[in-house]
């Protein structure tokens, strides 16, 4: 019976402590999540859990570690908003993975995103294929910002009230310089086809081929390994190669 009202105690004075924490450290290991937040809310909920259910040990022993372990990481947050570079490297910085409807793959790596993830966030943004974004930025958070190309974000057809059939998601015919057979069989393109619109932009091996997908109207979309596209850091909004 004593255990089990120390275990009660215990596991308010934990709620309440780290709800205190919580709030005073601001909002944002709710609504902007970055990796390190999230390792942190982690954390937070193990010294928590702890120190609800841990009677073999003092109490003071767990809440002394709560609140050492808030009060580092309100300093740390602290000394990130003053400091960008230290921001850079505790937090990281967002990632340019499209350019002109060019998929960065040096970027997309240094982000450790597959192109089925980075298709995922494109879909999530009602956007079928890179080439209609002219920016596409990674964020902290893991979520993808998107700017399309003028002509698909001027004017659209919900603004002329115009309705048009639903549009069909591209296939995909080529991923990390392997042709997916399969594919070309469904959309009855021959190897030779293929090869064809490889080499009308100079392209004669397909390994140099990054991605590659046709769309229901036979136009395809081509990404190379080598694109000798210019990088953008955004923190600075300098340009850079």
């Amino acid at each position: 019976m004593k255990l089990f009202i120390e275990v009660i105690i215990q596991t308010f004075l934990a709620f309440f402590t780290i709800l205190f924490i919580t709030r005073l450290l601001g909002r944002q290991q709710i609504s902007q999540l970055t990796f390190y937040e999230y390792i942190n809310g982690i954390t937070f909920g193990s010294i928590a859990a702890t120190l609800a259910t841990d009677v073999n040990q003092r109490t003071y022993q767990h809440f002394a570690g709560l609140i050492i372990f808030g009060l580092l990481t309100g300093l740390v947050s602290l000394i990130a908003l003053k400091n960008r570079t230290f921001r850079k490297v505790v937090e990281g910085e967002p990632i340019l993975v499209i350019k002109d409807g060019k998929i960065l793959e040096k970027n997309l790596k240094k982000a450790r995103y597959s192109m089925d993830e980075l298709n995922e966030l494109l879909r999530q943004k009602k956007c079928l294929t890179a080439r209609d974004v002219e920016f596409g930025i990674l964020e902290m958070n893991g979520d993808l910002s998107i700017v399309k190309t003028p002509e698909k974000s001027i004017v659209t057809l919900g603004d002329l009230n115009i309705q048009k059939k639903a549009e069909l998601i591209p296939t995909e015919i080529i991923i990390g310089g392997q042709i997916i057979y399969e594919n070309l069989r469904k959309r009855k393109i021959t190897g030779k086809d293929l090869m064809k619109e490889l080499k009308k932009i100079n392209i004669t091996k397909v390994d140099e081929v990054m991605y590659a997908t046709v769309d229901q109207k036979g136009e395809y979309y081509i990404d190379k390994y080598e694109d000798n596209i210019k990088n953008i850091d955004f923190s600075e909004n300098n340009e850079k190669v």
